[in-house]
This record gives structure tokens, C-alpha cells and sequence, in this order.
């Protein structure tokens, strides 16, 4: 016998749970809240997620998909290096968008020494920004816009935890143009 249909979209509920997550945290939020807000029923929500832990996995992995795309047309637009860079490290963090910080970063802090999904989902999507950002120096240094003498890998690992900061600064409550100060001092060094 076959069961009912489900009545709705996995991929909006996931969608959904990202906004649920990165709003409250996961300690924070309840499976019958994770039910209410993605408009389903909880058994629907374990029959189609599993678990709590398995719908963050899924939640991390489409927001570090939908940022890896952004990173991409950010530092692959028009214009100078130095200025693609730097807009991409203001969008990633969030700046002028948002005060919630970066989901990735925001679960890491939260669920630090956890094993499974909620870390490293998180680690592969910084190890990808942080080979973005290294592949976008080398190309300004190749065109000559940024120092030949800097160590790409280096710079690359700086804007990374330039970026994580203000993130951390940004959930915080800290004003945009103190995390401006933090992004435009992370660039300056280029």
C-alpha cells in the first residue's frame, strides 16, 4: 500500500530550514518549530529528513552551494581585482544585506568539537572560499594589479579569517562600517 503523497517541496523546506538555522541556531531551534515554519507535519519532517542533524547538513550544504556561486560571479565580474575581492568579502560577510552573520561560520561556532556534517560542510565551503580568493590574487598578480611578492596562499588564508571575523562581529551587532573597516584593511594588504 502505497503512502500518502507528500504536499510539498523538499527543496523549499530546505530552503526554508537554512533561514530557521541561521535565525536561531540549531541548539535554539525545536523540531515541532523546524515542522511549524516549514509548513509540514513533524512525522513529515522525519520521513522526509530523517533527523534534525541530517536537515542542517541539508541546510549547509545549499547555502555553501548558493555562496560558492556567489563567490564565483563576484570575483569573475568586470573590473579591477582588488574591487571584485572586496565586494565579494562584504558579500560574504554579509555586509549592507543581513545581521546574522555567516551560516557557516555561525554553526561551526556554535556546534565547535561536534563530528559529522555541521563542521564540515562548513570547512570544505572556507577551504573553496579560500582557494577562490588564492586563484583571484594570483590572476591579479598576473596581470599586475596586486603585489608579485606577496604569497597568494597566505593572502588567500587572511581574507578567509578577515572575512570569518567580521562575520563573527557582524552576528554581533557590530555597525557596517566597522566591519568596512575590517574588509577594506584585509584588501589593503594586497
Amino acid at each position: 500500500m502505497a503512502g500518502r503523497p507528500r504536499e510539498f517541496d523538499d527543496k523549499a523546506a530546505v530552503d526554508a530550514a537554512v533561514e530557521v538555522f541561521w535565525r536561531k541556531g540549531y541548539a535554539a531551534t525545536t523540531p515541532q518549530q523546524l515542522a511549524d515554519e516549514l509548513s509540514i507535519g513533524k512525522g513529515s519532517l522525519y520521513n522526509t529528513f530523517k533527523s534534525k542533524a541530517n536537515l542542517l547538513s541539508l541546510a549547509l550544504h545549499r547555502y555553501s552551494d548558493r555562496k560558492l556561486q556567489a563567490l564565483d560571479d563576484e570575483l569573475d565580474a568586470d573590473g579591477p581585482v582588488r574591487d571584485r575581492i572586496r565586494s565579494a568579502l562584504a558579500m560574504l560577510a554579509g555586509i549592507g544585506i543581513h545581521r546574522r552573520g555567516c551560516f557557516a561560520v555561525n554553526s561551526v561556532v556554535e556546534l565547535a568539537g561536534t563530528a559529522g556534517d555541521a563542521t564540515t560542510v562548513p570547512q570544505q565551503l572556507f577551504d573553496r572560499i579560500e582557494q577562490a580568493f588564492k586563484d583571484a590574487i594570483v590572476r591579479g598578480q598576473q596581470s599586475g594589479e596586486l603585489a608579485a611578492d606577496r604569497d597568494p596562499a597566505v593572502e588567500a588564508s587572511l581574507l578567509l579569517s578577515a572575512v570569518m571575523g567580521a562575520s563573527v562581529l557582524a552576528r554581533s551587532g557590530a555597525d557596517a562600517e566597522r566591519l568596512q573597516r575590517v574588509l577594506t584593511g584585509a584588501v589593503a594588504s594586497l
